[in-house]
């Protein structure tokens, strides 16, 4: 996160919210502003804050009971409230973290204090995020080599249905199948003599609970590995291979069974190596390394 944030300021005194105002802005927050819990909680549906600062005493909804609802939603559950409160009663204090306050601001407050709670929050904010993609990527990464083995391997229970795909197996169906649906049955264009598959099943002797088939190319064409030239991770590899594709990061997540803000991390990675800015730019060196006598030689 950079050094600004917007910071949405939840007070019913005009001179309380025109302090915060210059305050915040003049340190380069943008600043969002609600007059009641009501109208706080109706500017959540519209724009997600790094930030709230929430009065405790107001008309309607209080601010512990504001704080409640929000932190009821699982996408404002994460955003950092600091109550801002002319009540100094421990118990008080109390409710306001029971709520899932943060921290809190005892009135009248000083402007630097109110910068530098704001300012420590959101470091610790951007700490927590950064845990995050860094947990999410390691995860991805666990997932992705559980399932790396080198055939294209698709094993279905007794009613069709698909039970596991190695990862090869999984982008091959994606690639030659528009009827494909992950964790559906087996595509009925598998079937077709055009298909550009071959599956080949193996059976065991007296057990008809699980099927186990084999997924071949009849004609390979370039795949994801030869993308590594560009000096990418195999899995950041897969991920511009199918932008290559014109997909989307929520579609590349369910097709490599990765989280969308996973996705959105690799997306930043790829972006990064190659130089790019955009998904068109990055598409462009993907398919220049992907023709024949490209950079890369799989």
């Amino acid at each position: 996160m950079s050094d600004t944030a917007t910071v949405l300021v939840v007070d019913d005194t005009p001179a309380n919210v025109g302090v915060l105002l210059e305050a915040l802005g003049d340190a380069g927050h943008e600043v969002l502003v609600a007059e009641s819990g009501q109208s706080a909680l109706a500017q959540l549906q519209h724009a997600t804050p790094d930030l709230i600062l929430l009065d405790v005493m107001m008309p309607g909804l209080d601010g512990f009971e504001t704080c409640r609802r929000l932190k009821q939603n699982a996408k404002w559950r994460s955003i950092p409230v600091l109550f801002m409160t002319a009540l100094d009663e421990p118990a008080q204090k109390v409710r306001a973290f029971d709520e899932g306050a943060v921290d809190y601001i005892v009135k009248p407050f000083f402007e630097q204090e109110v910068l530098a709670r704001v300012k420590t929050h959101l470091e610790l904010l951007s700490l927590r995020r950064n845990l995050e993609d860094e947990l999410a990527l390691r995860i991805d990464a666990e997932n992705q080599l559980a399932k790396s083995l080198d055939r294209a391997v698709i094993i279905t229970d007794a009613r069709g249905m698909v039970v596991f795909t190695t990862r090869l197996a999984e982008s091959l169906l994606h690639r030659h199948c528009d009827d494909y649906q992950t964790a559906g049955e087996l595509p009925a264009s598998l079937r077709r003599p055009d298909s550009g598959l071959t599956l080949r099943r193996f059976t065991e002797s007296g057990r008809d609970d699980l099927s186990f088939f084999v997924l071949e190319e009849k004609a390979p064409s370039p795949n994801p590995s030869a993308l590594l030239a560009l000096g990418l991770t195999s899995r950041e590899a897969e991920v511009l291979w199918w932008i290559a594709q014109g997909k989307s990061n929520p579609d590349i997540a369910t097709i490599l069974g990765a989280g969308v803000r996973t996705i959105h991390k690799h997306v930043e990675n790829i972006f990064r190596k190659l130089g790019c800015e955009t998904r068109a730019a990055a598409a462009v060196t993907a398919q220049e390394a992907l023709r024949p006598g490209g950079i890369a030689t799989n």
